[in-house]
């Protein structure tokens, strides 16, 4: 997988059938990033979107929300490990603190952050932004950035 010297890219889907495509482009432009953030409002499609990144990042088993958890770790291709953090429901980044979200963010795994707006202290410089929106078709944009 070569990595991508592009700042931003802008990917659009009308139907779930396009996610598969969408994920293998996101993970094409991530290059070695290993901090992924998804924002966007509930029911804009981050969980699912991360289901099929996973997927497509070798990993078997089922994937889901790790709202109560905090964190979830999935095991990808050559057993790499995988985590998928969710923060709409903390209070404060001492919670995030306090589960070691700093050590995993500089584990080298790639890191899925959902809701780092929770967290925007606490988010290495170095890391790709997803932003998902739906707009009045129900039509998903992801506009991706590197920084």
């Amino acid at each position: 997988m070569g990595e991508s010297t592009q700042p931003f890219k802008i990917l659009l889907s009308k139907d779930l059938s396009e996610l598969k495509q969408v994920a293998g482009e996101i993970i094409k432009f991530a290059g070695s990033e290993k901090v992924w953030l998804f924002e966007g409002e509930i029911g804009a499609g981050k969980t699912t979107l991360i289901k099929e990144i996973c997927k497509g990042l070798g990993v078997s088993e089922n994937v889901s929300s790790p709202t109560f958890a905090l964190v979830n770790e999935y095991l990808g291709t050559n057993s790499n490990s995988i985590y998928h953090f969710d923060f709409y429901r903390l209070k404060s980044e001492t919670e995030a603190l306090d589960i070691g979200s700093e050590e995993y963010f500089s584990s080298g795994n790639i890191c899925l952050i959902e809701w780092p707006s929770k967290i925007e202290s606490l988010i290495p410089p170095h890391h790709l932004r997803i932003s998902l929106k739906v707009d009045n078709n129900q039509q998903r944009i992801f506009h991706l950035s590197k920084t």
